[in-house]
């Protein structure tokens, strides 16, 4: 049955969105900066306290605000504090309390992002004090000066505190260890370090929170490569000398995930992809699901060295049963067939260790013949004594006398727990983990849960291979206005495939279009659909281990199930083999 959804199309730009800092993409003359300094009683902030605030709000270039108030600590100040700071006990004395200041400074830096010298000795008095009244820690981007001039700095200073850089750079105003005359030093600091950036391709808040890292990369020379990079969805390519392909990426952000591998990437060979690199290529696309399914054929086109998934399109693997009495399961090469044995089929699965692993799950759900003994026509097998799985009672086989009748039944349940009622395998799977759990089996709980994780994972991978098969045309568009077409069969027009193209596209970009429908089907509105985009089928449940703090409180659960004591070296493997509800 095929169904056609037609709402009204709407016309014009889509309406404009609120900047935020969530981007971090934001020009810098645009951002406005809260420059903060602190002084206290000492260098605690869980046993002292605030004696003074400063804060000097700039945004480009120019002063917009300032705040600056002494606080009544509730405490004697110490001598050498007094000496340092010139803030003894009588000026003070009939200062305001941290709890009368406090709103008042949320209100002031509200919507900046919070710039200090040695920033982190500031912001410990303020958490400290926002987690004794109760409220919010401050959740503002952040920038620290001492950060950014260790980086941009190195050949001029040989020391990086406030006031040896005030006294080399000739800043107008000198720290005197009063807060506001430190946040206006601090200030004109902020604008020589931004100043310096702009040599390092910076022209982003994000670029700027990111430099102190990147500025000390080994490679940071050939961040010029990235300096015409637009903040757009896109694919981009590393080329070599040579101009050839070396690795093929997507990005939501181009000049910010490009930019990210000179900071916080990690993975092993990024390093010698760096070194090999003279040239960063992009194109820009209109979507995150335009640059996804472009990335994957430009993998298969170019072959790229350095990515490791999608470079080759193997035929997929689908399990099925083998046509005979007491039907087992075979893992097999060829495509889906019309009308499987049994009614039982499968797929597809990327791999033959991915389909080990499913069946391995129907094994452990239910007790389908494992032995390959051939059986005769009347279910009999041509050799004599039980296989070694019906010896154990996991399995039913005609060579330990089980009758046909039963069988049946078993494979009635694994057909039903393949289409459409997955609860009949995952329960029993579940059961299972939290049996071996509570015996303190965790090895084996762990192992039950990454079978069955894999068992849900190809009904869902199955579940994607065939949503975008009816579907011949759509058009969707997302909260911020983007407009997605999907043609046939789940490709993507835009990418050089025509609308009447009936031609099926490849498996993997079918997947594609189907994960990113799943992953965005709270922000889609269809504007035109036609086909079948729906399934009858229940949720799948989730057995992927989740967070610690998720994990924590999992294990407190199943110790309060079990009087059995529980070693403290158990309770990782006790939270990972605990499902996730769905």
């Amino acid at each position: 049955m095929e169904t056609t959804y037609r709402l009204p199309v709407h016309t014009g730009p889509p309406p404009p969105l609120q900047r935020s800092f969530d981007e971090l993409g934001t020009p810098l003359h645009e951002v406005t900066f809260c420059v903060i300094d602190l002084e206290t009683t000492g260098g605690n902030a869980e046993l002292e306290a605030i004696t003074e605030i400063g804060a000097v709000k700039v945004c480009g270039g120019e002063v917009v605000g300032t705040f600056q108030t002494l606080v009544d600590p509730g405490r004697a100040i110490p001598p050498t504090i007094t000496v340092l700071t010139g803030i003894s006990d009588s000026m003070v004395l009939r200062a305001p309390k941290i709890d009368e200041v406090w709103p008042s400074l949320a209100e002031f830096v509200a919507g900046t992002v919070l710039v200090g010298h040695n920033l982190r000795f500031d912001l410990s008095f303020l958490d400290a004090a926002a987690r004794r009244r109760g409220d919010p820690l401050f959740s503002n981007p952040r920038l620290d000066t001492l950060a950014l001039a260790r980086r941009l700095l190195v050949d001029e200073v040989p020391r990086f505190g406030l006031g040896q850089l005030a006294k080399a750079l000739r800043l107008p105003h000198t720290p005197t260890h009063r807060a506001l005359d430190d946040a206006l030093a601090t200030m004109h600091l902020l604008h020589v370090l931004i100043e310096r950036a702009t040599a390092w391709g910076v022209s982003g808040l994000d670029d700027l929170i990111a430099l102190p890292t990147i500025a000390g990369h080994p490679q940071g020379k050939k961040l010029d490569l990235t300096k015409d990079l637009p903040r757009r969805p896109g694919v981009y390519f590393f080329c070599d000398a040579d101009g050839r392909v070396l690795y093929v990426g997507k990005a939501t952000d181009l000049r910010a995930r490009v930019r990210s591998y000179f900071s916080s990437e990690k993975r092993r060979k990024v390093a010698q992809l760096l070194r090999e690199t003279h040239a960063v290529r992009h194109r820009v696309c209109r979507s995150t699901l335009e640059a996804e399914v472009l990335e994957q054929r430009l993998i298969t086109e170019h072959q790229p060295r350095f990515n490791r998934r999608g470079k080759r399109r193997k035929a997929p693997v689908w399990i099925r049963l083998t046509d005979e009495h007491f039907p087992r399961l075979t893992i097999s090469r060829t495509g889906p067939v019309d009308a499987p044995p049994h009614g039982v089929q499968l797929g597809p699965l990327p791999s033959k260790r991915v389909a080990d692993q499913v069946v391995e799950a129907i094994w452990r759900a239910i007790p389908i013949r494992r032995c390959t003994t051939r059986t005769g026509r009347r279910g009999t097998t041509v050799r004599d004594g039980p296989c070694a799985a019906a010896q154990l009672g996991v399995a039913m086989c005609p060579c330990s006398g089980d009758d046909e009748g039963g069988y049946t039944r078993v494979i009635d349940t694994l057909r039903r727990g393949l289409h459409g009622e997955p609860t009949l395998l995952t329960n029993a799977l579940e059961q299972r983990m939290q049996r071996y759990a509570a015996e303190d089996r965790f090895e084996e709980a762990a192992s039950v849960r990454s079978s069955a994780e894999a068992l849900t994972g190809a009904l869902q991978r199955q579940r994607r291979a065939e949503r975008c098969l009816p579907v011949t045309r759509g058009l969707f568009e997302l909260r911020d206005g983007t407009r997605i077409e999907i043609g046939p069969a789940g490709s993507v027009p835009s990418l050089g495939r025509r609308a009447d193209d009936e031609t099926e596209p490849p498996l993997d970009e079918r997947l594609i279009v189907s994960a990113w429908l799943d992953r965005h089907a709270e922000r889609l509105t269809p504007i035109v659909v036609e086909g079948v985009l729906s399934s009858p089928l229940p949720r799948l449940p989730d057995f992927a281990p989740k967070r610690m703090e998720r994990q924590a409180s999992l294990v407190k659960t199943v110790r309060r199930s079990t009087s059995a004591p529980t070693a403290p070296s158990a309770k990782a493997a006790r939270a990972a083999a605990t499902p996730s509800p769905s």
